[in-house]
């Protein structure tokens, strides 16, 4: 039947979903020594790009080699994150208590810097939810991630919060209305963000593997050349 065939519609569709269930157990494994968070999220959404681009096949094998190859980076932008975002929700649970707890002009102060912790952790999650996708299909210096996934973060700021919401719903739907969801959980927010990212990522794609492919002779590209926006 030509509903059932691979190349029809339903059939590609539940590759994906097949792809996007088994990306979700990759990730859930790697993530338990919780400091490799960075690394397999960064894999996830390597292999991700790959499913978006039709080039998914061997997602087991991409899922590793992305992991190895960007292991070092990865977890020190996941470090970074962890610790301020810690840092963030202690100054926004102290700030907010005392708040509670005064009057007057002090409260008011308080209030404000609640303001600006909330503000800083709105810019926290844009840029968390940029930066491994951009670390999976660029290479630059550590600091030029982090300013160049808060840059595309705000411009496409529509992009962003649509991002943000498949995840929330992903969390919604797993929690309150069929928990056995929670076999795609992330690896299926992430193939489907891949999808909508990928518009805005495309000209900075470059997959150094595929070079080193097609030409032996040609180095891979060194971490330290820059990709700044």
């Amino acid at each position: 039947m030509r509903f059932l065939s691979y190349d029809s519609k339903f059939g590609r569709l539940f590759l994906k979903l097949s792809y996007a269930c088994c990306l979700n157990t990759l990730w859930f494994i790697c993530c338990l020594p919780i400091v490799t968070i960075g690394a397999s999220t960064t894999a996830l959404y390597y292999t991700s790009f790959k499913i978006a681009k039709d080039e998914g096949s061997f997602i087991t094998t991409m899922f590793f080699r992305s992991f190895k190859q960007n292991f070092k980076q990865a977890t020190i932008i996941w470090i970074i994150m962890l610790i301020t975002g810690a840092l963030l929700c202690v100054d926004a649970v102290l700030l907010y208590r005392l708040h509670l707890t005064t009057t007057g002009t002090a409260a008011v102060v308080w209030t404000l810097l609640l303001a600006v912790i909330f503000a800083c952790m709105v810019l926290y999650v844009i840029v968390l939810f940029n930066i491994f996708p951009l670390l999976s299909i660029a290479s630059n210096t550590t600091a030029n991630m982090f300013k160049n996934a808060f840059l595309i973060g705000t411009h496409y700021l529509f992009v962003t919060i649509l991002v943000i919401f498949i995840h929330y719903a992903m969390f919604f739907l797993v929690v309150n209305v069929f928990t056995p969801l929670i076999i795609f959980g992330e690896g299926l927010c992430a193939v489907i963000s891949a999808h909508i990212l990928l518009r805005i990522l495309r000209p900075m794609l470059y997959d150094p593997n595929e070079e080193q492919t097609e030409n032996p002779n040609v180095p891979e590209k060194e971490p330290s050349e820059e990709t700044e926006l």
